[in-house]
């Protein structure tokens, strides 16, 4: 059960390291990136009980937050009262076991970086603003400093990597919470108590699940066809249909559609997989969809470790295999060759070539015939992603054309600057 600190109040914020989660964090504050079955504010909100949750996130992602977190206080602390309050990073993944309830004037470090802090009433003024992290340091200096555990994530890659514990520790949390809902209902290669399935979900005959590694969580409602093989640790969220498809180790979020091959990742929701090919250690955010027979490498030939550019920076990421972070609503053509290490960002379409395609595609962009253009057509675009929400009983508002029209402007520079080198590449080849 949760626990309640009477007068306490959590205040989860965003700081200034958000932008290595790219393409990820474009279309979305930090803490609602996916881990295991719960996002990572879901994950906080069970460490510490509080009667009110407020959250500081950056100003062009606000209004969207509020559509999608009706039960958040955003950039505001209105409502507050007094007594203490706890912020918490949104990068911040909780340790495995709660931790303990902190004090009033004490500060969590996770990897050398503030975790949470519990603010006395005296220093709740400066968070009227929305830069939350610019008191960090005099935070650190001012308060009692201790490690609290958990991982702080830097990288999309990190998730990939805390995601199996994270289910582990899933599991446990749905025993405890969900046990008249869940039962094993399907045949089962390993422990078969590791298998919970809702009352709800649907798994047709011919399906074999393998809980040798791992659980496997099947949440409401969810569908797995026959001939589907589901290797844990996985997790299969709502309304969620697997075809005919090899699973392990990965965490599908609500309402997604996949088939074919799928190690090692995750998707945040909404987005499709649904024909052959393969997607291994990759992360897709919502809507976006690949097109039958794409392929996604996640290993190089030379079993060198996979560098990725993040932002301006090559970044080794100390990992044999890692695949490609794909920003919301991208779409690849029928027999995408998406190359190791790749990141494409909102918006994005990637057509058929006859080699692999680029690891880096900006938000707004089409790469085809060998080619980098600009989708300047926003209103086509913006119509073709509400026909799709729509797919899926959600709707696209206002505040979904206002939010992406305002991202449109703000990647320009970036748009135009990886048009640029990509041009110059094109005319040295040409030489």
């Amino acid at each position: 059960m949760r626990r309640e600190k009477k007068g306490m109040h959590l205040c989860v914020f965003e700081d200034n390291a958000v932008g290595r989660l790219q393409p990820l964090t474009d279309t979305r504050p930090a803490f609602d990136l996916r881990c295991g079955v719960r996002t990572l504010l879901e994950r906080q909100l069970h460490a510490f009980g509080a009667e009110r949750a407020f959250a500081f996130v950056r100003p062009e992602l606000a209004d969207l937050c509020r559509l999608g977190h009706p039960e958040l206080t955003v950039n505001s602390l209105d409502g507050w009262q007094e007594g203490a309050i706890l912020v918490i990073n949104a990068r911040w993944l909780p340790p495995l076991n709660s931790p303990r309830e902190p004090k009033s004037g004490e500060v969590g470090l996770c990897d050398g970086q503030v975790a949470y802090a519990c603010l006395p009433a005296g220093e709740i003024d400066p968070l009227q603003g929305w830069k939350v992290f610019e008191h960090l340091e005099e935070w650190v200096r001012k308060l009692s400093a201790r490690p609290c555990g958990g991982r702080m994530i830097a990288y999309p890659w990190d998730l990939l990597m805390h995601h199996a514990e994270a289910l582990e520790q899933d599991y446990f949390h749905w025993i405890r919470q969900n046990t008249a809902q869940f039962a094993v209902q399907a045949p089962v290669v390993g422990p078969p108590q590791r298998c919970l399935v809702h009352s709800s979900a649907r798994v047709e005959p011919m399906v074999l699940i393998d809980t040798t590694h791992g659980p496997v969580l099947i949440d409401k409602e969810a569908v797995v066809q026959a001939f589907s093989r589901i290797e844990g640790p996985c997790y299969i969220g709502p309304r969620t249909q697997v075809l005919g498809a090899k699973l392990r180790g990965s965490s599908l979020g609500p309402e997604c559609r996949i088939g074919g091959e799928v190690e090692a990742s995750i998707v945040q929701g909404y987005s499709n997989k649904a024909h052959e090919g393969f997607l291994g250690h990759s992360y897709l955010g919502e809507w976006v969809n690949l097109g039958a027979g794409t392929q996604v490498s996640d290993l190089r030939t030379d079993y060198a470790n996979v560098r990725m550019k993040v932002g301006s920076e090559a970044v080794d990421t100390g990992l044999l295999k890692v695949g490609a972070f794909i920003g919301d609503h991208t779409r690849t053509s029928i027999n995408a060759l998406v190359n190791t290490g790749s990141m494409f960002g909102p918006f994005g379409q990637l057509l058929t070539s006859d080699a692999l395609l680029p690891r880096s595609l900006p938000a707004f962009c089409r790469f085809g015939h060998g080619e980098i253009h600009e989708r300047n057509d926003l209103r086509q675009l913006f119509n073709s992603a509400a026909i799709a929400m729509a797919r899926r009983g959600q709707e696209w508002t206002e505040v979904h054309a206002e939010f992406y029209f305002d991202l449109y402007e703000r990647t320009a520079e970036t748009r135009r600057r990886h048009l640029r080198d990509s041009e110059q590449r094109r005319l040295r080849r040409a030489i």
